[in-house]
């Protein structure tokens, strides 16, 4: 059983990354309504776009799963 998979590509690639993002850095409209948190949590698809921004590490892990996404975390 040496066969090669990649699970990487196709369209059907269910995967998004989880990062640190800090609120500073973000536009002002955004900042103002972080709640003064000084870090928030983004999670992006494959190609890089932002699909949410959350709260808290453990909260963008259980949005990803809430739709059967498999999230991973940048560092």
């Amino acid at each position: 059983m040496d066969t090669k998979v990649d699970f990487l590509s196709g369209e059907n690639t269910k995967i998004v990354y989880v990062r640190p993002v800090r609120v500073a850095d973000l536009p002002e409209e955004v900042r103002e309504q972080a709640e003064g948190a000084e870090t928030l949590y983004a999670v992006h698809d494959a190609q890089g776009t932002r699909l949410a921004l959350v709260k808290d590490r453990r909260g963008a892990f259980a949005l990803a799963r809430q739709n059967d996404l498999a999230p991973v975390a940048v560092h």
